[in-house]
């Protein structure tokens, strides 16, 4: 085997694996036993939460990783192999200033369960569908647990309405991400995809060369720039696109299931 073999491959979710309905093609669990035989670790690498992803991969849950909640908690059979953590008060003066703005629900993901306040039916459906073990609270700021993110929700969207006075108030100490069109992630400066992946890779054995992954939007940038096989889907964000080196078929196309399927080709 050369050294250019993947050993490695992180999927995002949303945008990237999952179609435009949120469906996961059926075929990926055709494929994925192909990417074991040739001794290939597969992650899901996601905004979404640990509990949400294992739903997603039930029947296979024990044999993947689970690059969870944008990098910052890395599951693999039941077990934490890394995590990167907010401090307490951190969390307090994100979830201050996330209050004062209009029209904004807070989603605080803790490493037990996701926590919200609103009452609103749009986004409590919203937050459901991406947080599957999630507690309603009277008040975020008297939740105990260990917090790893701390999500914003904005349909008006987050680029425009959210982003630039959170990332004004906490850019230069936290990392502030557009993480999809209605949703904003405030993560440890440390924090990100492309750093679990790394930590993975140092403490798994394989390269960068040896690492491929998928991504569409600004959450997936370090993980791209982590991975000598970085592939953009066709419907990435524009400003996603320069740091991948290459394309892959939409979303829509299954492009992440046609890539992996001419790679094992070859290999086979």
């Amino acid at each position: 085997m050369s050294d250019k073999n993947v050993k490695f491959i992180a999927a995002d979710m949303d945008g990237t694996l999952l179609n435009e309905h949120g469906q996961l093609d059926p075929e990926f669990f055709e494929i994925f036993p192909r990417l074991e035989q040739h001794g290939i670790i597969f992650a899901a690498a996601s905004g979404r939460q640990y509990y949400s992803l294992l739903d997603t991969f039930a029947s296979i849950q024990d044999r993947m990783m689970f690059v969870a909640e944008n990098g910052t908690f890395v599951m693999h059979q039941g077990k934490e192999l890394y995590s990167c953590t907010l401090d307490k008060q951190d969390v307090v003066e994100i979830i201050t200033a996330a209050r004062q703005i209009e029209n904004t629900h807070i989603v605080l993901c803790g490493k037990q369960s996701a926590y919200i306040e609103t009452n609103d039916p749009q986004a409590v459906a919203e937050v459901q569908h991406y947080y599957h073990r999630c507690e309603r609270v009277a008040d975020l700021l008297a939740v105990e647990d260990e917090f790893v993110k701390v999500a914003l929700c904005n349909f008006n969207g987050t680029e425009d309405n959210v982003y630039p006075s959170i990332n004004a108030k906490f850019g230069e100490r936290q990392k502030v991400v557009v993480s999809a069109k209605i949703w904003l992630d405030v993560m440890h400066a440390d924090a990100s995809k492309g750093a679990a992946i790394k930590q993975l890779q140092s403490r798994l054995g394989f390269s960068y060369e040896q690492t491929m992954s998928f991504g569409d939007y600004f959450n997936d940038v370090e993980m791209l720039e982590a991975s000598y096989h970085s592939y953009a889907v066709e419907n990435a964000h524009e400003g996603v696109k320069k740091f991948a080196r290459f394309r892959a078929p939409s979303n829509r196309e299954s492009g992440v299931l046609t890539v992996l399927k001419a790679y094992l080709d070859k290999l086979e």
